[in-house]
């Protein structure tokens, strides 16, 4: 299990190679809250979007990701249906439980690496909040319905 922000930023190796080739920007979220991917940048002075299918990727290390080679990039066609920071973005979002509750605003996802799973939301209720209570973690593994003004989650409760 990983969250988003301790991805963001790495870079992204080939195995075949040991050549650096991209870095990881973002997250592609599907419609049903699934983490179909990576949004990754390649290049020196113009960087490009790439896409990294999650099936794709041989390991996430600490200190990297790790892919047979740059042949599973494809370059970025189309806009995925959500990203945490980016166009479309979920990052700021608010979250409500089932129940109608509003649980605050999300900040970063937990997810399973192997299957893109989302299992839990890292939720803020401002700066201040934060330093006072700490971040606050809202764990579900039923899929999210995601729409235009909020992302409504079953909570777990524990």
């Amino acid at each position: 299990m990983r969250t988003f922000s301790l991805l963001k930023g790495q870079p992204v190796f080939a195995s075949n190679t040991g050549a650096k080739i991209a870095e990881v920007t973002d997250l592609c979220i599907t419609n049903e809250g699934v983490v179909k991917g990576l949004l990754v940048k390649k290049g020196v002075f113009f960087k490009q979007a790439y896409f990294l299918d999650i099936k794709d990727v041989a390991s996430f290390g600490g200190d990297g990701v790790i892919i047979e080679n740059d042949n599973f990039l494809e370059r970025l066609k189309t806009n995925p249906e959500y990203t945490l920071h980016h166009q479309h973005s979920l990052n700021g979002k608010m979250l409500l439980s089932k129940s109608g509750e509003s649980l605050g605003l999300l900040e970063d996802v937990y997810f399973h690496e192997e299957l893109g799973t989302i299992i839990g939301y890292e939720i803020t209720d401002g700066f201040f909040s934060d330093i006072t209570e700490g971040k606050q973690i809202v764990k579900s593994d039923k899929p999210p319905a995601i729409g235009k003004d909020a992302i409504i989650v079953d909570v777990n409760h524990t």
